[in-house]
């Protein structure tokens, strides 16, 4: 049975704050709890006021100390930001405070320009190249599995789940390498979503975390009463999605209606793209189209993402889809 879980990128919303922001993530992870998810996932962003995740290990103790049961943990932390170690004491503390709930998405992706470069004083380019051997040096210092010369207190010992997150076939076949599940990004890059879950399942390895592959795809939902409403609360997400993409990104904006109608060609390709992994519309109309790219995919979870202006509106969301597709399994 497909198991469903969260991606948080903490939006911070026009005329909202950061207070604001991070009590709406909390509210959100409380839904999730309530509603069965297994996962409450945060992503790691850095210098974008309109994304307020990026001390992703602080983000997730307040999201532990605001729930009691939901996994949490990260989707992702770009490695290649900061040192194995670093991440090992922090993930070690966090497991530490919430045990047994803990997981630690990686990525490669530097995703910074010079300026941010400098700010973390990081060649991020070329610590990418890295990204391998500090994935192993990190579950090393986790679990003790090499003899190292320093020791993470908090870290060794923690019982985190490691992940490796992709949008490409350099992430599957290293996660297939070393034996760990495996997370593709189809929510913004579904270009190699077919291709990378093949490799990953066919190269395999099995390990002492995982005996046979496990594969979670995310994809943007919106659900609502009515399929207007839900076009409409996905508009928000849209509009980021575009101004991200021709280079203008803010906080997210209100919804507005028929905004994709009003977008050039161009502009309504890029979203149509990104729709591949997308469901939205009413809650059957969303369970009809999870159960789609479910059986395409065959993806043992899904990670629901898709910001709202209204975080009340991303709520219910939730909510719709969730009993939705509790019905769907029921019958």
């Amino acid at each position: 049975m497909t198991s469903f879980s969260v991606l948080d990128l903490v939006p911070v919303r026009e005329g909202g704050t950061l207070p604001e922001a991070f009590a709406a993530s909390a509210a959100l992870a409380r839904a999730a709890e309530r509603a069965g998810c297994k996962r409450f996932w945060v992503a790691e962003h850095h210098a974008m006021e309109g994304i307020a995740g990026g001390a992703t290990a602080v983000v997730l103790a307040h999201i532990g100390n605001a729930t009691s049961t939901i996994r949490i943990g990260s989707g992702g932390i770009m490695l290649p930001n900061h040192t194995p170690f670093q991440i090992a004491e922090q993930f070690g503390t966090l497991d530490a405070l919430f045990p047994g709930r803990v997981d630690l998405g990686l990525g490669r992706a530097p995703g910074a320009g010079p300026e941010l470069q400098r700010a973390l004083r990081k060649n991020l380019h070329q610590a990418a190249e890295y990204f391998p051997q500090d994935v192993v040096e990190l579950r090393a210092l986790l679990t003790g599995d090499i003899d190292l010369a320093v020791t993470a207190t908090p870290g060794l010992g923690a019982k985190v789940e490691l992940w490796i997150l992709g949008s490409s076939l350099f992430g599957a076949s290293l996660a297939a390498k070393l034996g760990l599940p495996y997370a593709f990004a189809a929510h913004f890059a579904p270009d190699h979503l077919d291709t990378a879950l093949e490799l990953y399942r066919r190269d395999f390895q099995p390990s002492s975390a995982l005996e046979k592959p496990h594969v979670m795809v995310a994809m943007n939902v919106f659900a609502a009463e009515t399929e207007s409403e839900a076009r409409l609360i996905a508009s928000s997400q849209q509009q980021s999605f575009v101004r991200l993409r021709t280079g203008n990104p803010g906080k997210l904006p209100p919804p507005v209606e028929g905004y994709a109608d009003t977008l050039p060609a161009s502009a309504q390709a890029m979203l149509a793209h990104v729709g591949q992994a997308a469901a939205v519309g009413t809650p059957a109309q969303v369970r009809e189209q999870i159960e789609a790219f479910v059986a395409r995919t065959g993806a043992d979870e899904i990670m629901l993402s898709g910001a709202t202006y209204d975080p009340a509106a991303r709520i219910r969301s939730l909510e719709l889809t969730m009993e939705a597709c509790e019905k769907a399994v029921a019958a």
